[in-house]
């Protein structure tokens, strides 16, 4: 019968069989030849690929000559994302817009610029006419990733000039995108919801007085109402989100197709591909499920050795997903704290405390104290380990009403700001190609003619 093919047949499966069989290394291959798998080295650190200014990552310091793992510390544009963080909080502001300017462009904005540059993009958070109708409810996506992914795409078909990579150019298609990406995430949302799930329909508008966190809030939620706290809370968790080095997965994946002189929605587009997987993206969501899962398999929360046991079932592959697991703790970078894990958590207990969740905040803050001891108990690790910023990321989320389907989309409306800041650099400063290089490992084969095999 004519027509796509979305099932697993059974020739698929022996075809597959030939593949693996066929395709499977000899993992010592890898130390034999000297071959850092994941571009990581085995404490972790990443084989280094390139140089940035836009943000930076520190784990570990130097002492009498030796390497040692620290209190972990995030700086954009050499900021200190606590300073930053501390600085619009004490003001009792917004800082996403401020953040996306000083990522941008390297440069912290004074008052004026400031108001300018969220003019700018406010004037650039709309849509083109029937976007929505035409592309986004026409075959919602059960995952909003994907339906994100294309329409960014689809937006290179609504550009008069996709293809111009010069500067001011690139820049102008970075910022649409920055703009429009809270509308096709919530939007995309809505569709699904609606198609897929059966649920009402809601597309509201943005609003250009308000921030980026503030729009989020306003266009998810039927009455559009939301409280101060909970739009600085998702304003801090988005600007956590935003950058984190050039060798996260879906920030390097920008710089090698970037490197390719690729238009720039190809380049998003595979940074979303990438972030999509649930190695990188999809952490908070695991983070959430398994607490999920730990209140019904836990009888006291406040019993710390049954929470400790119940660490030690996930680790043993006896609980939840049964992968062996604690999902939130540990990072291949961090070990001692993971800074953005520290700022989010300060404020994560005032949100709980508003919503009635002061008793799951408790289990998340005993986890967090308990998972590294157990993890050492257990496992021969070659750093420590500690809560990351997913940890407490996907229980703010949960306590925003904002829906699973959404996390990771949430995490790409933030990350957009770094990836177009190492998309800029890319252009700028390199000028060639990432090609990396693979050896073969394979034996030369002799041909044999079809009749003879």
């Amino acid at each position: 019968m004519p027509g796509f093919k979305t099932k697993v047949t059974p020739q698929i499966e022996d075809l597959t069989e030939i593949c693996k069989e066929h395709t499977t290394l000899d993992l010592s291959l890898y130390e034999k030849n000297d071959v850092k798998r994941g571009l990581r080295d085995i404490n972790g650190k990443g084989v280094l690929a390139g140089l940035t200014q836009i943000s930076n990552i520190q784990a570990t310091k130097v002492v009498d000559g030796r390497e040692i793992p620290c209190a972990g510390t995030l700086s954009y544009r050499g900021y200190d994302i606590k300073d930053l963080t501390r600085g619009f909080i004490n003001d009792d502001r917004f800082g996403f817009e401020e953040v996306t300017y000083l990522l941008l462009f390297g440069k912290l904005p004074n008052e004026e610029q400031l108001n300018r540059f969220r003019t700018l993009l406010a004037d650039q958070r709309s849509l083109p006419t029937n976007f929505v109708r035409d592309v986004i409810m026409k075959a919602p996506s059960r995952d909003i990733m994907n339906g994100l992914a294309r329409s960014v795409l689809t937006l290179y078909s609504y550009d008069s000039n996709p293809d111009d990579t010069s500067l001011p150019n690139v820049l102008r298609q970075c910022l649409n995108l920055i703009s429009v990406f809270p509308l096709l995430s919530v939007y995309g949302y809505q569709a699904y919801n609606h198609y897929i799930r059966g649920k009402s329909l809601y597309i509201h508008n943005p609003r250009r007085e308000l921030t980026t966190a503030e729009n989020i809030l306003r266009m998810l939620r039927p009455d559009k109402k939301y409280t101060p706290l909970e739009a600085k809370i998702l304003d801090i968790a988005l600007i956590l989100h935003m950058e984190h080095g050039g060798g996260n997965n879906s920030t390097f994946t920008t710089h090698v197709v970037s490197s390719s002189g690729t238009d720039t929605y190809s380049a998003i587009a595979a940074a979303l591909g990438s972030l999509k997987g649930p190695k990188h993206g999809g952490a908070n969501i695991k983070v959430v499920s398994m607490f999920n899962d730990m209140k019904k398999q836990v009888k006291d929360w406040t019993d710390e050795e049954e929470v400790a046991e119940y660490l030690r079932k996930l680790l043993h592959k006896e609980a939840f997903d049964k992968k062996g697991l604690i999902y939130g703790i540990g990072h291949a970078i961090y070990s001692v704290s993971d800074p953005r894990a520290e700022v989010l958590k300060a404020y994560v207990e005032k949100l709980a405390v508003a919503k009635g969740k002061k008793k799951d905040y408790d289990l998340y803050a005993m986890v967090e104290r308990l998972a590294p001891q157990v993890i050492a108990q257990e496992r021969r690790i070659y750093k420590g380990v500690s809560a990351n910023v997913d940890f407490y990321s996907g229980f703010v989320y949960s306590m925003l009403d904002l829906p699973l389907e959404l996390y990771t989309p949430m995490f790409a409306v933030a990350r957009v700001v770094g990836w177009s800041a190492h998309r800029m650099e890319e252009l700028i400063n390199t000028d060639k190609i990432i090609r990396p290089a693979y050896k073969n490992v394979l034996e030369p084969a002799v041909y044999v003619p079809l009749d003879q095999r």
